[in-house]
């Protein structure tokens, strides 16, 4: 079915969502996927987000004290 698929199909497939998106709200979905993949990624390699922020209130309880 998809044999047939090549570069021109792509190339108007990539025509027609720029015209009905526009290119800054393309950009804007990209940024968001790419981040959600990111934080993706973080997760299953176990990295927490709270860990910088944990260090940091070590940091100011040991300069308090």
């Amino acid at each position: 079915m998809f044999k047939s698929f090549g570069l021109p199909e792509l190339l108007l497939v990539l025509a027609i969502i720029v015209l009905l998106f526009g290119v800054g709200r393309i950009g804007k979905i990209a940024k968001e996927l790419g981040g959600g993949v990111r934080s993706f990624k973080e997760g299953l390699q176990g990295k927490d987000e709270s860990k910088p922020e944990e260090k940091k209130e070590e940091k100011e309880e040991k300069e308090k004290n």
